[in-house]
């Protein structure tokens, strides 16, 4: 089983900025493709933006392009969120997840990965 554990959320005012981390256990890392999502309460889960297994591609929604950036640390099992000008259209509940579905796109779709950490809350106030 691959386990992530996610962490760096909190409360930040307009324009600020947070790094979220994503840590996993039990498989190989840089197997996997790595992705965030967002979910505020009451709508649907929502992809954020992803880095691919193989190679350094990313992609993100269009609200955060140019916001956030997505990396990661294959050493250290680590992925990671950079978050920068942050809106309060921002907050939500944060998911990192672990694809290993081996794709040419880098995966978008909640429902291409198996692995979801539990969460990180980011609120951004105005």
């Amino acid at each position: 089983q691959v386990q992530l554990v996610e962490s760096g959320g909190g409360l930040v005012q307009a324009g600020g900025s947070l790094r979220l981390s994503c840590v996993a256990t039990g498989r190989t890392f840089s197997s996997y493709t790595m992705g965030w999502f967002r979910q505020a309460p009451g709508k649907e889960r929502e992809f954020v933006a992803a880095i691919s297994w193989n190679d350094g591609r990313t992609r993100y929604t269009g609200s955060v392009k140019g916001r956030f950036t997505i990396s990661r640390d294959n050493a250290k099992n680590t992925a990671f969120l950079q978050m920068n000008s942050l809106e309060p259209e921002d907050t939500a509940l944060y998911y990192c997840a672990a694809s290993l579905l081996r794709t040419t796109v880098v995966n978008a779709a909640p429902e291409g990965y198996a692995y979801w950490g539990q969460g990180t809350q980011v609120t951004v106030s105005s």
